[in-house]
């Protein structure tokens, strides 16, 4: 990718406008093949289970190469246990620093009562190990603006990033305002809707008319409203294809048209509730 087809985040980091998710996609070889087909930021975290077959993959390439990032998971919240579980995630790993690190969700349950304290506690953790080297950019996932708010009041350090659902059909657009507002880049887990967008009407009108996949329109979109998608596939073809957004950009009207979607596609997840099964 192109010197210009990246994120500048407020921490002055540069991470690639692409992504590579991992979650229930990516074993060793996955990985491999994506980094074959160009991709040089890897998502993963604690609780997919994969740390380990990442770690195996990225270390056949030099480390300056690639940037990867995983994430602190909802029961391992308290100063302490973020302390263990980062330090866990660089063995598994095999790394001495990961270039992002987050806090996976904001609750350990919907109706937790101390969530705020945890996240706090988590946070002055992920500070530490920012100001220790084994981390160089610190953020949060699905993360909310009151959830944020709560994290303000205390950090010393903003988080840079907030990963969230996101997809045509799910904009979670308070969210996302709220981040450009306070310079936090906003990454999508799910930009394709789980596959669930790809037989949609207006992906197949706009596919066309574009001459490319109902799944580059969706990618495509996050780019032109500035967020930074993750795409997650074990076939080789379309990684390479869901990375090819730069020789085609949407016009503005069919932003908007994209941007008024009826609701569609989202997972159920929310952190403030229990899960939607759908």
């Amino acid at each position: 990718m192109r010197d210009e087809q990246k994120m500048i985040l407020r921490d002055g980091a540069a991470l690639p406008a692409v992504g590579y998710g991992t979650y229930k996609a990516a074993g060793e070889e996955a990985v491999a093949a994506a980094y074959a087909a160009g991709y040089r930021y890897f998502d993963t975290a604690a609780f997919y289970g994969n740390e380990e077959a990442v770690g195996r993959a990225l270390r056949r390439y030099p480390r300056e190469a690639w940037q990867v990032a995983t994430k602190i998971w909802k029961t391992e919240l308290g100063y302490d246990r973020a302390w263990a579980s980062a330090e866990e995630s660089l063995r598994r790993l095999g790394v001495d620093y990961v270039d992002v690190l987050l806090i996976h969700w904001p609750k350990r349950t919907p109706d937790d009562p101390d969530w705020q304290r945890l996240d706090r506690e988590t946070w002055r953790a992920m500070e530490e190990m920012r100001d220790q080297g084994m981390v160089k950019t610190i953020g949060v996932s699905n993360f909310l603006p009151h959830h944020l708010e709560s994290l303000f009041v205390t950090a010393n350090v903003p988080p840079a990033i907030d990963q969230i659902e996101f997809h045509p059909g799910y904009l979670q657009a308070e969210t996302v305002d709220f981040c450009r507002r306070e310079g936090i880049l906003v990454q999508a887990w799910s930009p394709l809707g789980r596959m669930r967008l790809t037989g949609h009407p207006l992906l197949a009108e706009l596919g066309e008319k574009y001459g490319v996949s109902p799944a580059r329109i969706c990618l495509r979109f996050a780019l032109e409203l500035g967020v930074m998608p993750l795409p997650k596939s074990s076939d080789s073809r379309r990684m390479a294809e869901n990375l090819d957004l730069f020789s085609f950009a949407l016009e503005p009207s069919d932003v908007e048209r994209l941007r008024g979607m009826e609701e569609t596609g989202w997972s159920g997840e929310h952190p403030d509730r229990e899960r939607v099964i759908l």
